[in-house]
């Protein structure tokens, strides 16, 4: 086969084959396909779209250009979920725990900061000693003996994918949903799951800025991966605000610790987190329905086992022991924490979460360059959400600051991104806006 045949096919709007799809992404793999010709192979889908089929065979080439995970010895349903990245964004660090609470097992690979949107594994590089790139047999022992690890993605993993996409990232094409699919999917199905939840987000902090966008790419989502084998459902929920009520590091850590123990919970943190397990639990045979899932998820945190399956862990992965009584002692905090003021008292009637995102970055909190070390201890916390009063008495954040013209350029940044008026100019946003089944 010849690469420039398969793109010549593809421009011409024809479908490629199995086989065609297979050779071009062992040639990613192994480099016999040229920078190039990636680049113009990415074009020509960008433009003349995949079908289902090819999507699949894509996402599953893509698969097996690297190791795949084998949990056969695990007695439990192998389950995880995917995010498709917002802001205060921090379910994964009580997902996991409560899934796990309730009998699943969760080899959670996450990733880090992407733009605007914080990542999971900077989250848990605020705990002292927390290994997010442990060796496989570490891996391995805590999913058995603690039933989830959370993880980052190991190189071995779909490492076609890793090269498409980044060719992709400097030739326009990453908006597009067929590639997104295959990208996401792939290292979802090296990971070995039997089960898994997307939570394809929409609004002013997502990547799909409208419902229509969202759920499209949920839509492909889903086929797709129950196309390749492997049970799927998506949620679309809602990301016009910050879903926690901190964004930052180990400010959102904390915001979790909080969650775990019941001292503080933000209530859309909660729907979330608890509709997701309850798909989870379901799609996993563990629970007869996803309403008897969500009961299982309510109860794993009501009683405390979620929070207990979370400190263990912390300490299986290096992270302290009483990590959970005393998160506070090990978290770093910033030199300057301050109230941030509306500059028009009301209440929020919109927030630009997408700038609330950028913001952090701007203090440190993300990268603007994949070299840069992000500083933990900055962020925002007490973000007021929508429909909330904000005046001299109520703020609208507390920012987290490594000096104070950092924090007066994020008090700005902060102030432009809230829009406040009267209740009556407030929009309903249900924060889970459909359910994408099979």
């Amino acid at each position: 086969m010849l690469a420039q045949e398969l793109i010549r096919k593809k421009r011409d709007g024809g479908q490629l084959t199995r086989e065609e799809i297979a050779f071009f992404v062992k040639g990613l793999a192994d480099g016999s396909v040229s920078e190039g010709q990636v680049s113009a192979l990415a074009m020509a889908i960008f433009f003349r779209r995949l079908t289902i089929d090819e999507r699949v065979s894509l996402t599953l080439a893509m698969r097996d250009s690297g190791t795949v995970l084998d949990w056969s010895d695990v007695d439990a349903p192998v389950l995880d979920k995917h995010s498709t990245g917002g802001v205060g964004d921090n379910v994964s660090l009580m997902l996991a725990p409560a899934l796990a609470a309730c009998g699943a097992a969760v080899p959670m690979i996450s990733g880090r900061g992407l733009g605007h949107t914080g990542g999971t594994l900077d989250k848990f590089d605020s705990i002292p000693g927390y290994k997010t790139q442990p060796d496989n047999t570490l891996f391995r022992k805590v999913v058995k003996e603690v039933g989830c690890a959370v993880i980052g993605q190991t190189s071995d993993l779909a490492p076609a994918d890793k090269r498409f996409y980044a060719i992709r990232d400097v030739t326009g094409t990453v908006e597009s949903i067929d590639l997104i699919t295959a990208s996401i999917l792939s290292k979802k199905l090296a990971a070995g799951l039997q089960g898994l939840v997307l939570d394809v987000k929409w609004g002013t902090g997502a990547f799909m800025q409208s419902f229509e966008e969202a759920k499209a790419l949920a839509e492909s989502l889903v086929r797709v991966a129950n196309g390749a084998g492997l049970k799927t459902t998506a949620l679309l929920t809602d990301m016009n605000e910050s879903l926690a009520s901190a964004a930052g590091n180990a400010v959102e850590m904390q915001n979790a610790v909080d969650f775990l123990k019941g001292t503080s919970i933000d209530s859309r943190l909660w729907d979330v987190t608890v509709a997701q397990g309850g798909e989870l639990l379901a799609t996993g045979g563990i629970a007869e329905s996803a309403q008897e899932g969500c009961n299982l998820m309510r109860a794993a945190f009501e009683s405390g086992r979620a929070a207990e399956k979370f400190a263990e862990m912390v300490t299986a992965l290096g992270g302290p022991a009483d990590f959970m009584e005393k998160s506070e002692l090990y978290l770093a905090k910033a030199p300057v924490i301050a109230p941030v003021y509306a500059k028009e008292p009301g209440v929020v009637t919109g927030v630009d979460a997408r700038a609330i995102g950028v913001a952090v970055v701007e203090l440190g909190g993300g990268r603007r360059v994949a070299a840069d070390v992000i500083d933990p201890s900055v962020g925002f916390t007490e973000l007021a959400g929508i429909g909330h009063r904000v005046d001299a008495d109520a703020p609208l954040a507390i920012v987290h600051a490594a000096t104070e013209d950092a924090a007066r350029r994020a008090t700005d940044a902060l102030n432009a991104a809230y829009r406040t008026g009267d209740a009556a100019s407030v929009e309903d946003h249900p924060i889970v806006a459909a359910r994408i089944a099979p």
